[in-house]
C-alpha cells in the first residue's frame, strides 16, 4: 500500500493561494498539492471555511483498513468540507470514493465535489445533469489550466509521476558514487585502526560519540550557511549516524530547514549507511508538510534495513495520518537523551561495526 498525506497543505493555507472554482481547476491543482501527477490513486482535499487543511493520497485499490485513520484526522483538523478525486477506471475508483463519502457523513463533513479522472476525461459522482456531466465524461487538460500557471509562478512543482519523485532521492551514481565509496572505505579503515590500537574501548567510544555529536552540529551549520560536506566529511558523518545517540542528536535539533542536508546524505552515503539519514530526512519533510517525500525517504530506509526502528516508527505515524505535532512537541533534549541512555560504553559501537563489511565498489 502507498499512503502519502500532506497535513497541512501549504500551497493553499498560506499566501499565495490557488482559486479552485471548477472540476477542471481541482484536477489541475491536485498534482501540485501532492507533488506529482497521480495515477490509480485516491486524493482527498479537506477544507475548513475555505482554507485547505488536509491533502491525503492513497494508492488504489485500497487495502483493508487503509482509511481507518481518516475520521480521527478529519476531526483533529476540523474539516467541514472535502473534495474527493479518484484516478483510474470506475471499478477501482468508485468503491474508494463511496467509502470516503460514507466516512464524511460520519463526521458531518460536506462533500463539495467527488470526481473520477481517467485517460483525459472526468466524471462527477455528484452531478446528474447530462448537459454538463455527459456519460462519456468531460475532457480536461490540467497543463492548460490557469491554476497550473498560477502554481508554476508560485514555484510549485508537479513531477510526471511518483516514480519521478522517487528518483530525486535515488542513490548517486557514476564518479560521485565511486568517490563516496573510496571516502567511506578510508573512514572505516581509520575507525578500525583506532579500535585496534586502543587499550580502553569504553574511552574510545566516548571520544567517538563526542566527535560525532560535534560533527552533526557542524554539518547543520555548514548547510545553514549554504555549504556542502565534502566526501570525507559526508562519509565520516554517515558512520557517526550509525550510533543511535549521535543520530538522535540530529533528531533533538530537528528543523524543517535541515531537509537538504539529510537529502544530500541519503543520496550520497553508501546504501548500508543511508537509513539514519533517510529517516532524519523523513522527519524534516514530515514537519514541513511534505509527506510524499517523507514516505519515499522511509521506503528507502526500510528497503535497506526493514527492521530500522526510527523508520518504522515514522512510517506508522504517516500511515495513520498523524500530525507531526505528535512528535514535534515531545522531542527530548540532548540532556534527556544522556540521562535516558546513560554513560557511553563500547557496546554503543556495535551497530556501526556490524556495517563494516566491505561492499564491492559500484560498477
Amino acid at each position: 500500500m502507498t499512503t502519502d498525506s500532506c497535513t497541512p497543505a501549504p500551497a493553499l493555507t498560506d499566501e499565495p493561494r490557488l482559486t479552485l472554482s471548477s472540476p477542471s481547476d481541482v484536477l489541475a491543482a491536485v498534482p501540485y498539492l501532492v507533488g506529482f501527477h497521480p495515477k490509480t490513486s485516491l486524493v482527498l482535499i479537506g477544507i475548513d471555511r475555505g482554507v485547505t487543511k488536509v491533502v491525503a493520497r492513497w494508492g488504489l485499490p485500497l487495502e483493508p483498513g487503509a482509511l481507518d485513520p481518516l475520521i480521527p484526522l478529519l476531526e483533529r483538523e476540523s474539516v467541514t468540507e472535502m473534495v474527493i478525486v479518484g484516478y483510474g477506471p470506475g471499478e477501482v475508483v468508485t468503491p474508494a470514493v463511496d467509502k470516503v463519502r460514507w466516512l464524511a457523513s460520519r463526521v458531518g463533513a460536506q462533500v463539495g465535489e467527488a470526481l473520477r479522472a481517467h485517460e483525459g476525461r472526468y466524471w462527477s459522482y455528484l452531478c446528474e445533469v447530462p448537459s454538463c456531466c455527459p456519460a462519456q465524461g468531460t475532457p480536461y487538460n490540467p497543463s492548460t489550466s490557469q491554476v497550473a500557471a498560477e502554481a508554476t509562478v508560485h514555484g510549485l512543482v508537479a513531477l510526471p509521476d511518483r516514480e519521478a519523485l522517487e528518483r530525486t532521492l535515488a542513490p548517486v551514481t557514476g564518479p560521485v558514487r565511486m568517490a563516496m565509496h573510496r571516502a567511506t572505505t578510508e573512514a572505516i579503515a581509520e575507525v578500525r585502526a583506532g579500535l585496534t590500537a586502543t587499550a580502553d574501548l569504553d574511552a574510545y567510544a566516548r571520544g567517538f560519540v563526542a566527535d560525532g555529536l560535534a560533527r552533526v552540529r557542524s554539518a547543520l551549520r555548514v548547510h545553514a550557511e549554504g555549504g556542502r560536506l565534502d566526501d570525507a566529511e559526508a562519509a565520516r558523518l554517515g558512520l557517526d549516524l550509525a550510533i543511535i545517540r549521535v543520530r538522535d542528536e540530529a533528531w533533538t535539533l530537528m528543523d524543517e530547514s535541515h531537509a537538504p542536508l539529510w537529502k544530500d546524505l541519503t543520496r550520497r552515503l553508501e546504501p548500508r549507511f543511508a537509513p539514519p539519514a533517510a529517516s532524519l530526512l523523513a522527519m524534516a519533510a514530515w514537519r514541513a508538510g511534505n509527506n510524499v517525500q517523507a514516505t519515499i525517504a522511509l521506503e528507502r530506509a526500510l528497503a535497506i534495513d526493514p527492521a530500522y526502528s526510527m523508520a518504522n516508527l515514522l512510517m506508522h505515524a504517516l500511515q495513520n495520518l498523524l500530525s507531526p505535532g505528535v512528535l514535534r512537541d515531545r522531542l527530548p533534549t540532548p540532556a534527556d537523551l544522556d540521562a535516558a541512555m546513560g554513560p557511553v560504553h563500547a557496546a554503543w559501537l556495535v551497530p556501526l561495526v556490524n556495517l563494516f563489511d566491505d561492499e564491492p565498489p559500484p560498477g
